[in-house]
């Protein structure tokens, strides 16, 4: 068991209607010194990749997106903001995102000025369940020409179409843990075992 399925167990707590909650220590209160963590292990995961950038999407991506760009030699994170507001760049890449535990739709933006053809980026979030997020930024990169060398995922629901699906798409994708099943009524969860 890995130091991220050690912590879901600990401080994760299943809800009902799929729901994972780890805001103690991911995508609400951060805690830093786990985030070092998984910063590490993306270097780790991705250390044969010769990347220039890291691109996530607000708001829970960015703080894992910004811990791990210190990991490779302090490259640049960029993100897609979800509204498009007047310090936005007139210019910009689009795409539409499906918020799994939000239920919306909404577009995210990204500046051309920021994300183009010279880029080989990986793609990191906190989550992956039906891969919509993911998806949308694949698009955004494909629209500016860069170069998609893999995908880092804290918690994959593994139960969830979005990882096959972007594996069948050909992407790497890199999930520090992958839930197989959850039970909220029980409270439980079960992992997928990894090679690693």
């Amino acid at each position: 068991m890995n130091f991220v399925e050690e912590r879901i167990l600990k401080d994760g707590q299943v809800k009902e209607r799929d729901i994972l909650q780890v805001g103690s220590f991911l995508n609400h209160q951060l805690d830093i010194p786990f985030l070092e963590r998984v910063g590490e292990a993306f270097r780790q995961r991705f250390q044969d990749e010769d990347i220039n950038k890291i691109v996530t999407i607000e708001a829970s991506g960015i703080a894992v997106a910004c811990v791990t760009a210190r990991h490779f030699r302090d490259i640049p994170v960029v993100f897609a903001k979800k509204a498009k507001s007047q310090n936005l760049d007139a210019e910009v890449y689009s795409s539409e995102v499906e918020s799994y535990t939000k239920r919306t739709v909404s577009r995210i933006y990204i500046s051309k000025q920021y994300l183009t053809k010279a880029d080989r980026i990986i793609i990191l979030d906190d989550f992956l369940a039906n891969g919509s997020a993911v998806s949308g930024l694949t698009e955004l990169a494909a629209q500016a020409g860069a170069s998609v060398a893999g995908i880092g995922i804290v918690i994959e629901k593994g139960y969830q179409p979005g990882g096959r699906m972007l594996r069948e798409k050909g992407y790497r994708v890199e999930s520090l843990a992958i839930i197989e099943s959850m039970d909220a009524e029980r409270g439980s969860l079960m992992f997928r075992e990894q090679n690693i």
